[in-house]
């Protein structure tokens, strides 16, 4: 465990404060309002270092950069709006998915992500 340092409260605290999935360049955006000196690459480092002590998780979304979220949050999805490119959290499953795996097959997760345009971008 690393010692706690000024850059890392900052970066921990966005996550404290923004519950969306966050890319390394709006984390950095976020925490340097607290730490206007912070660079990119302590960012790197920290949210890997937090992704090692399980403090947050990696985002793998197909065709995007890693995101970044609180580690203690239970099963859920995504959706990506194709507009401005935000990723919000969909808090309800598409049920049985087990049925969707071949035979023989063992299924031990799955990620479901979802496309579209959210309500801020669908307005006239």
């Amino acid at each position: 465990m690393q010692r706690d340092t000024k850059q890392r409260d900052a970066i921990r605290q966005v996550f404290h404060t923004h519950d969306a999935p966050l890319l390394p360049g709006e984390v950095l955006r976020l925490a340097q309002r607290a730490v206007p000196s912070l660079s990119l690459a302590t960012v790197y480092r920290t949210l890997s270092a937090f992704a090692r002590e399980n403090l947050l998780r990696v985002v793998a979304l197909p065709a995007e950069p890693p995101r970044y979220e609180k580690a203690d949050k239970h099963h859920h999805h995504h959706f990506v709006c194709r507009q401005c490119q935000r990723v919000y959290e969909v808090h309800a499953c598409a049920g049985d998915v087990q049925r969707m795996v071949p035979d023989g097959f063992q299924m031990d997760a799955h990620e479901i992500t979802l496309y579209g345009v959210c309500a801020d971008c669908a307005l006239p």
